[in-house]
């Protein structure tokens, strides 16, 4: 699974061109779970081709669009269409459950 870090400045495009699905991470560096996300994540056999992390302390644009009221965030984009957060806990098979729900409802812009 590719990984990129991405900010208000590159999100918008990259999410928009980026072929099949990527994850997006909100976290913080200063957060204990966002730690622990930031080394499981990466470990797990997700249906995603990329984890894009964005860092909520620096991109407050995405945070305030993306409506980040936790941390760690999640949210899907599948081909530029923005299909909503996935809330789940850091289990591969939660996470799997929870995209499988996501992809299954309307995409929408992104935010």
């Amino acid at each position: 699974m590719q990984q990129i870090e991405l900010n208000d400045s590159t999100a918008d495009r990259y999410l928009l061109d980026a072929p099949g699905l990527s994850l997006l991470a909100f976290h913080s560096r200063t957060c204990g779970t966002c730690r622990v996300a930031r080394e499981q994540l990466p470990e797990l056999d997700l249906p995603v081709e990329r984890l894009c992390w964005i860092d909520a302390g620096d991109n407050g644009g995405l945070v305030e669009r993306y409506e980040v009221f936790h941390l760690p965030a999640l949210f899907l984009v599948r081909d530029g269409a923005y299909y909503g957060a996935v809330n789940a806990s850091l289990a591969e098979w939660d996470l799997r459950q929870q995209i499988s729900l996501a992809l299954d409802s309307y995409p929408a812009e992104l935010p």
